[in-house]
């Protein structure tokens, strides 16, 4: 059997499909017979484009288009001519949401009048191979690009059998998916390791093969009928899944036109699911569709794969796209990256309550960006989300993030039902003190995800949703089958607005535009463990240095890891000089209001960095693209000093 994986714009263009990578090594398995072929769209869309305007439209018109237009559809829209065979579908009622938004389509407009010449152009290319079966992998942004090349090749060869898998086609999204487009003879929803073999033997040999009916999950056509099977309860364990084969991305990235304008990067998967979803799935998290369920390779195998993709690419940059980093790797899989010797530049997500030794191993490791799931720094906002981390203990991390060479990426959610004004005016207060702190990306009203628990259940305040509004001029189809189709939902507003949204949005770009040129900086005067000194350079806030001995000095130590005023004045009661309840209460005061440190409820955080990290102007780093301060070999901080010491410190 012939066999063409497909994936369509908008996959990032500098990354591999891990979805069609790990196909290829499971069919090279299952199917050693098949010829199987690759197809990857958005490298091949990014050279037409290139060609096409001369030069004019590059591949960071892409990421425009294809990574940071995600939440107004402008991917999927520039293809949606071509699906609906009208040149001008959709085009008024863009303009209309582009200008109500202000959102800037010139680009995409531009691309759009290339999109039917490329769609046939790839149908053409891709049907002179003589494939038996055509399979699409898409998410996100994909659905349109493969609908319309889909249509293309069905029109031309009825008998192909076309394919849809992926994120886009998880639960009732594939069954609508199906239904609605009867080209696409069937849909794998859920994970495909198990499914996609049962589907190639019977589509090879219907008789002999398994009926599509047992095929779990699958929507296939009875008649004029689309039939969905029940999805599976049954978890792809990580015994089964392959390590992906990148070869003919490789081929097709070196021999590209589009490779002086990019940076290739490998993707691996170390774990499916969530560990922390399974006990406190976050409320508005979408993430994981119906398979929550946490499973992980043991870290020995994922630098094995690690170790042999990067030998065979000669690529040492790696995406890893697990959800959340399985605990178990800080013992087996970072220290065995650590001690590789090689100059790896990793992307993690992890939770934030990391310690600060979990955080340097991580910057040993050379996972130097790490996405970190801060979203808020008030705690009671926290609480609603169900994230199981405080305020305090967030910004303790956004320190240790600059102490150890971390690139740390997030974002500052609100709008969660439930939410006060009075939830923000201390954080308000304080966010210019953190100015010296990586920032969110911005702050932004959280939309309603499918399968969050917002979504899933009404009564948590989201009763009344309907599909976000740039799916009009995405999709041709009526409410009730784009209700089903869609991941992403429009709400009345939840949570603060007013006033304390505008204060919110306004103190994070002040943020933003104030941290490249901003350090807070604690030094040991003349090397002496004995006195503390912080230098402030913030914008906004007095160029000073400010001078800390005794139990000042200790108390600020202590502070690093967060403390009560109580707690922090039982921590000092065994040192040379102990301040009075009162006294420590106004040095605490006075630390708040020289933005020394911040107070979460009645927790103190110290917020002084031990080094002042490399920095980048505002878009001069997009995405991943990092370069940090390598790691010092010791770090210095305040438990470097002995504790008799710190006790006596004066």
């Amino acid at each position: 059997m012939r066999i063409q994986l497909t994936t369509m714009p908008w996959q990032p263009i500098e990354l591999p499909s891990l979805q069609i990578g790990l196909l290829r090594a499971l069919l090279a398995e299952a199917r050693p017979d098949d010829e199987v072929r690759e197809f990857h769209g958005s490298l091949r869309w990014a050279e037409f484009l290139l060609k096409r305007t001369g030069g004019r439209l590059r591949p960071d018109d892409h990421i425009v288009v294809g990574s940071e237009s995600i939440f107004d559809g402008l991917g999927d829209w520039v293809f949606s001519g071509v699906l609906y065979g009208d040149p001008e579908w959709g085009v008024t009622r863009l303009a209309e949401y582009a200008e109500r938004r202000g959102v800037d389509i010139g680009t995409a407009s531009e691309m759009r009048g290339h999109a039917t010449e490329f769609i046939a152009h790839t149908a053409a290319e891709i049907l002179a191979e003589a494939p038996d079966v055509v399979g699409f992998t898409s998410t996100f942004m994909q659905n349109v690009s493969s609908l319309a090349l889909a249509q293309e090749l069905k029109r031309r060869r009825p008998a192909l059998t076309v394919v849809f898998g992926g994120s886009n086609c998880d639960g009732p999204m594939g069954h609508a998916l199906h239904r609605n487009h009867p080209f696409v003879d069937y849909v794998v929803r859920g994970e495909a390791e198990y499914a996609l073999p049962a589907l190639l033997a019977h589509i090879e040999q219907p008789d002999r093969g398994a009926p599509p009916s047992g095929v779990p999950g699958l929507c296939w056509w009875d008649g004029a009928v689309s039939r969905a099977n029940a999805e599976s309860r049954r978890t792809v364990a990580p015994a089964d899944i392959p390590s992906p084969d990148y070869d003919l991305w490789q081929k097709a990235v070196d021999s590209s036109p589009v490779a002086e304008y990019i940076h290739p990067k490998l993707v691996v998967e170390g774990a499916r699911g969530c560990w922390w979803g399974e006990k406190h799935h976050c409320t508005f998290c979408g993430l994981n569709g119906s398979a929550m369920s946490f499973r992980a390779k043991p870290g020995e195998r994922l630098w094995s794969e690690i170790d042999r993709l990067v030998r065979r690419h000669q690529i040492l940059d790696i995406i890893t796209v697990d959800n959340i980093m399985d605990m178990a790797y800080f013992k087996d899989f970072l220290p065995r990256a650590a001690e590789s010797g090689w100059d790896l530049r990793m992307h993690y997500e992890v939770k934030s309550n990391l310690t600060p030794e979990q955080l340097a191993l991580l910057g040993r490791s050379g996972a130097v960006h790490i996405q970190p799931g801060i979203e808020s720094l008030s705690s009671r906002a926290l609480d609603l989300m169900d994230k199981g981390v405080s305020g305090a203990r967030n910004i303790r991390t956004l320190r240790e993030c600059d102490n150890h060479g971390l690139t740390c990426s997030w974002n500052y959610l609100y709008g969660f039902p439930g939410e006060r004004d009075a939830d923000y005016t201390d954080v308000l207060e304080q966010l210019p003190a953190l100015v010296h702190l990586q920032p969110p990306g911005g702050a932004f009203r959280i939309q309603l995800e499918r399968f969050s628990p917002h979504f899933t259940d009404p009564m948590r305040g989201f009763a009344e949703r309907h599909p976000a509004e740039m799916y009009r001029h995405v999709y041709d189809l009526p409410e009730d089958e784009l209700a089903d189709l869609v991941y992403l939902f429009d709400t009345p507003p939840a949570g603060v607005g007013g006033a304390v949204e505008e204060s919110l949005i306004r103190a994070v770009r002040d943020w933003r535009t104030g941290y490249p040129t901003s350090t807070l900086v604690l030094e040991l005067e003349n090397g002496s463990e004995e006195v503390l000194l912080v230098h402030d350079r913030r914008h906004g806030w007095p160029h000073r240095s400010h001078r800390l001995t005794g139990w000042e000095a200790t108390a600020l130590c202590h502070l690093e890891h967060g403390r009560t005023a109580p707690a922090l004045l039982r921590l000092l009661a065994g040192g040379a000089e102990v301040p009075t309840p009162g006294r420590l209460v106004q040095w605490l005061d006075r630390g708040v209001s020289l933005g020394l440190l911040y107070r979460d409820d009645r927790t103190y955080v110290s917020l002084p960095t031990w080094h002042v990290p490399v920095r980048f102007a505002e878009g001069e780093m997009r995405a991943i693209e990092c370069a940090v301060e390598p790691v010092l070999p010791v770090e210095p901080s305040c438990s470097s000093v002995p504790a008799g010491q710190r006790e006596a410190v004066g």
